[in-house]
């Protein structure tokens, strides 16, 4: 399972909003390396913010 694939499965598990650090400490990596998912993730369209800070997955 690749970086992407396991911050994919922790907004999934969560089923809510998370931060960057929540969602890196759920998916069991780096903040740094989550930062870099979550970025790419919000430009291909799968994720998006709700709110300043806050990231969750498309629906």
């Amino acid at each position: 399972m690749d970086t992407k694939e396991k911050i994919i499965q922790a907004f999934k598990d969560a089923g809510k909003p998370l931060r960057t650090g929540e969602a890196a400490e759920m998916a069991g990596l780096e903040k740094k390396d989550a930062e870099k998912a979550i970025k790419k993730l919000k430009e291909d369209g799968t994720l998006f913010s709700p709110k300043r800070c806050y990231y969750d997955i498309q629906k």
